[in-house]
């Protein structure tokens, strides 16, 4: 998966905005306001971080050493960095992608999660 391939998969995925918060070089998706993915743009191969289960990330690590890491500059315990262009399936990065905004959108307000279901 490249990382076109990677926004344009987030930006399917309902209440999903793209921006630049941080600099010019860290592309973020959030969902209703809430951060669950952001790629640094000058990394090649492409990687990602995503939020992910606490147990979860520990199992993806071991499996795919190197590959899958503790997120960069985030909780550790709670995001994992994923390399995009390399070994990692592309259907597992969907399913890791879709991981991260089920999380997120888990942790959304009643408010939040009711104005996301109008979308």
């Amino acid at each position: 998966m490249n990382i076109e391939e990677f926004r344009k998969y987030c930006l399917t995925k309902k209440g999903v905005s793209e921006s630049f918060p941080f600099d010019e070089k860290t592309l973020v998706f959030k969902v209703m306001g809430k951060m669950f993915a952001l790629s640094g743009l000058e990394y090649h191969p492409a990687r990602a971080n995503l939020k992910c289960d606490p147990e979860r990330a520990i199992e993806l690590r071991e499996t795919y050493d190197g590959l899958i890491t503790p997120g960069y500059h985030m909780n550790k315990k709670l995001w994992n960095t994923v390399e995009l262009e390399r070994s990692v399936p592309d259907d597992l990065l969907y399913e890791l992608i879709d991981h991260s905004y089920d999380l997120v959108v888990q942790s959304l307000t009643k408010k939040l999660k009711a104005e996301l279901a109008e979308l």
